[in-house]
């Protein structure tokens, strides 16, 4: 007993300890707000940094878009799109099997559409003699809120597109961030880097980028790109980005049969931008290439591939999940503290599986060959005693000729041959000689006088139950 006092005091003490602590990391979580310097730009999230609107508006618009979970190297197959868009920063790096992967595709027919402000390198591949270069002008800090127009947009003019292309289908005026990225399209004579205020990188990195050994004079000013050259393998320029100089804000060029789209400002497709000017017309053009056709967006590097479970992923950040592992933690002490045995081992009960009849046979036969007749006929002769004795309203100590003047008077019998009767029963339960006939006789004799008087015990159970 005590030791089942210990285990439930013991389970009240950890339910409470389990409550107090979700009650303390639920008061700790707090609203956060996104900002521009750890956005989530995955089509999952409707907040300022997401691109949940340019998903839905797209798929409302009747394009066939979806949310790309599985591995890269299944854009091959047959459920590949013929688009694939990544909105970075992702949360996941893109890893060199997989960058080869999707340039392979890209070079077998496919799109590949990159909207970041420092896109991976591996996923910028050169086109013929010409080269991508992305420099950050600025970057955002943590208190920068992508809801807050006016400083995500001040000192910035209005960019209008450069030619009128595909992508830049009725747009007139785009609203970029004043974080937007640089892109530089060139023909390197000389080696350049990636980063704020364009700092050249250790050679052994640039000639992982460039493929190419680096020299020591300082990296020239990108020329200008002739868009209307010859050469088919020339980037094209869509739209500048309204700084002083060459840069630009949306880049494409061809790699293989297919093509890389290159944006470098998410703010544009956003869900906090993407009503800004004429930005959802260029994000449509952009990502759809001004063609119907599968249009997919990437997912498994924003955390949401088809290996995760999104549940856990919906709770993630949040005491729901404690909440379980606190709650399974619960069930196996239950299951401990029942499983343990905390006094010595009891056998189980057997149930007795003889009947009433298989006993009075057996006391019968054993009564038969003891001989002991007198016992047989003094328990048949107390039951009808006792019920003569109710059937004639005396007590149970009434005398024998007592239980028969009365019984006699009530039924009409003869006195004399019920106390008689009576009387030969009592002497033999007193120990009279008593042979098996005789016995037998007189039991038979009893049954007859309950039957006619009807108070056999079913019979009076039948009536009752009436």
């Amino acid at each position: 007993m005590k030791s089942r006092l210990l285990i439930f005091v013991s389970f009240v003490v950890l339910v409470a300890v389990f409550a107090a602590l979700n009650a303390a990391s639920y008061v700790r979580v707090e609203e956060e707000f996104e900002t521009e310097f750890a956005p989530d730009r995955s089509t999952q999230n409707s907040g300022g940094t997401g691109t949940r609107a340019l998903f839905e508006y797209l798929k409302q618009s009747g394009h066939e878009v979806s949310r790309w979970g599985l591995p890269m190297s299944a854009l091959d197959g047959p459920e590949g799109p013929q688009t694939l868009v990544m909105v970075g920063p992702l949360r996941r790096e893109v890893e060199k099997n997989e960058a080869d992967a999707v340039l392979r595709w890209v070079g077998y027919g496919g799109r590949l559409v990159l909207i970041d402000r420092a896109p991976a390198p591996t996923l910028l591949p050169p086109s013929g003699r010409w080269r991508i270069y992305t420099e950050a002008v600025e970057l955002p800090g943590p208190e920068v809120l992508p809801h807050d127009a006016e400083n995500m947009t001040r000192g910035v003019p209005l960019v209008s597109p450069a030619q009128p292309t595909a992508l830049t289908r009725h747009v007139t005026e785009v609203t970029r961030s004043r974080f937007a990225s640089r892109l530089y399209v060139y023909q390197p004579s000389a080696r350049v880097g990636v980063g704020v205020g364009a700092e050249r990188p250790t050679p052994s990195a640039e000639e992982d980028f460039w493929g190419g050994a680096t020299e020591d004079a300082p990296p020239p000013e990108p020329p200008e790109v002739d868009d209307t050259g010859p050469d088919t393998s020339a980037p094209v320029v869509h739209l500048r980005d309204g700084r002083e100089g060459r840069g630009a804000l949306l880049v494409d060029y061809a790699y293989g049969r297919g093509r890389i789209v290159v944006l470098s400002d998410p703010y544009i497709v956003s869900n906090a931008g993407v009503n800004r000017a004429d930005n959802l017309f260029l994000a449509v053009g952009v990502v759809t290439g001004g063609r119907r056709g599968r249009v997919a967006f990437d997912e498994l590097h924003h955390g949401f591939g088809e290996a995760r479970n999104l549940l856990f992923a919906y709770f993630s950040g949040t005491p729901v999940l404690w909440m379980f592992a606190q709650g399974a933690l619960v069930a196996l002490a239950v299951v401990w503290t029942r499983g343990r045995r905390f006094a010595r081992a009891l056998p189980a009960p057997r149930a007795d599986r003889r009947s009433k009849l298989e006993f009075v046979s057996s006391m019968a036969e054993l009564q038969q060959r003891a001989r002991a007749y007198d016992l047989a006929v003094e328990n048949i002769y107390q039951r009808t005693r006792r019920a003569l004795a109710r059937y004639s309203g005396l007590p149970a100590t009434a005398t024998a000729a007592q239980i028969a003047e009365r019984v006699a008077a009530r039924s009409g019998r003869d006195r004399r041959e019920l106390e008689a009767l009576l009387g030969e029963c009592e002497d033999s339960a007193a120990g009279a000689p008593l042979g098996a006939r005789r016995a037998v006789a007189l039991a038979r004799r009893l049954r007859e006088l309950e039957r006619d008087l009807g108070i056999l015990m079913r019979s009076r159970e039948i009536r009752q139950a009436r």
